[in-house]
């Protein structure tokens, strides 16, 4: 089964389709004028909502795409686990005021230490895709990693919201003279920096995809190669299509994007020793990732690794964090065990399944309050005072390194 032979039920949020129409609200009860109100007259009220909105607006073979892992999901849940593994300390009476959750990371000012990833086949979920992404952050202000193998081009989505379109993905492998010419197009494009996805030397072993019989129509990952077939793809993506190819070096790497005018981020580090090899290959940050866990089972938690690399890295680099991100309190624990930002992969995407442009915006709303609540709770004047100190293993629940 490929894409092209999928069919969304009537409504659901899917290629060429508008997304379902927002429930109405309940009326308001006009004498009631809470305080505080938990209560949302939004179309979703929880990211858990928007999360279920996805599950239901795309076809089975399609939100297994989305939604699985590698191998056995052993990673895939440890992601998701390894958050309940910390516990966080307040400080009391702090005189802390309105939470500063601003941060600048590789140049770019954020509104919120947040960033989505660079997922492609966008357009499986909505149809418009990553445009739908950037659109949204736009108006968060918060930036877009842009992916080589989406369904629209870097220049689309430049073009779409340029405020938002920062950071440009690409995977380090295939024909050298390709890599050499997109990182100048990225440049050319007005990109911040480059985002080098380091853990693909092929494609994870997904057996949902496998049981399902599901691939990837090739239209839906080559919207910065238009005219590009598979053989074609083949010659670009390298590995990703063709497992035969050999696997970069670092020395290969380095000396590739020595002339690179932008600077570059290295996705998909889990070792100390892997993120001091890419900060003295040039990288000007690196970004704990196991994938979401879509690559290789079996590896660590990301939240559990990133201790030991900014241990490693003592600072010579920034560092961000993706998988298993699902809430704003982790965002907190992230930004406390060392982080500078992390990035939004699975949590974005089942959010442009569930609404579009409308369903990103909405989740960026969501963590951002969370984020700021919590840090309001924690005593924190911002993002900038959330330490170690804040954070510890959770009583009984043993924590790798700790």
């Amino acid at each position: 089964m490929t894409a092209a032979d999928v069919s969304a039920p009537d409504g659901a949020t899917r290629p060429g389709a508008p997304p379902a129409a927002p429930a109405a609200a309940a009326p308001a009860d006009k004498g009631a004028d809470p305080f505080v109100s938990f209560t949302s007259s939004d179309r979703f009220a929880t990211v858990g909502e928007i999360f279920e909105a996805a599950r239901r607006a795309l076809p089975p073979p399609v939100w297994d795409f989305l939604d699985g892992g590698s191998g056995g999901e052993q990673t895939l849940r440890a992601n998701l686990s390894s958050f309940e593994r910390w516990s966080v300390l307040p400080r009391l009476m702090t005189g802390a005021g309105e939470p500063d959750l601003t941060r600048t990371f590789l140049g770019i000012e954020l509104s919120m230490p947040v960033l989505t990833s660079p997922f492609g086949a966008d357009r499986l979920l909505h149809r418009d895709g990553q445009l739908a992404v950037a659109r949204a952050n736009a108006k968060a202000g918060v930036a877009s990693i842009v992916p080589e193998a989406g369904s629209y081009s870097w220049e689309e989505v430049a073009t779409a919201a340029p405020g938002a379109a920062r950071i440009a993905q690409l995977h380090p492998m295939g024909n050298p003279a390709n890599f050499a010419a997109m990182l100048r197009r990225a440049a050319d494009i007005g990109f911040s920096a480059v985002c080098l996805t380091l853990d693909c030397p092929t494609a994870g072993w997904r057996e949902r995809n496998m049981r399902n019989r599901f691939d990837v129509d090739v239209d839906v990952v080559s919207g910065n190669y238009p005219h590009a077939g598979p053989a074609d793809l083949a010659g670009t993506l390298g590995q990703l299509f063709v497992r035969r190819e050999p696997i970069w070096t670092w020395d290969e790497l380095a000396e590739r994007m020595a002339d690179s005018p932008l600077p570059w981020l290295a996705k998909g580090v889990l070792t100390g020793a892997d993120a001091v090899a890419a900060a003295r290959a040039g990288a000007a940050a690196v970004l704990v990732s196991n994938h979401g866990g879509r690559q290789l089972d079996a590896v660590p938690a990301a939240l559990d690794q990133l201790p030991q690399i900014v241990a490693a890295l003592g600072g010579q680099v920034p560092v961000a964090l993706d998988s298993g991100i699902r809430r704003g309190g982790d965002v907190v624990k992230a930004l406390a065990l060392g982080a500078d930002v992390v990035v939004l992969g699975r949590a974005a995407a089942m959010a442009l399944a569930a609404g579009g442009e409308e369903g990103v915006s909405r989740l960026l709303e969501l963590f951002r309050e969370e984020i700021s609540t919590t840090v309001k709770l924690l005593g924190a004047a911002g993002v900038d005072e959330l330490t170690g100190e804040m954070i510890r293993p959770a009583a009984g629940r043993a924590v790798p390194g700790w």
